[in-house]
């Protein structure tokens, strides 16, 4: 394979795997630990 066709899946496999944490953390079991400052400030 090319080096570039490496580097291009690699930068894709590396966004992939940002977001997919990043959507773990929002939504799976760590999302317990995090507040909700509209909740926390509420008039």
């Amino acid at each position: 394979m090319e080096p570039a066709t490496v580097l291009i899946i690699a930068i894709g496999v590396t966004v992939v795997a940002i977001a997919g944490f990043a959507v773990y953390m929002s939504f799976g079991p760590p999302s317990v630990a995090l507040s909700d400052p509209f909740e926390d400030h509420e008039d």
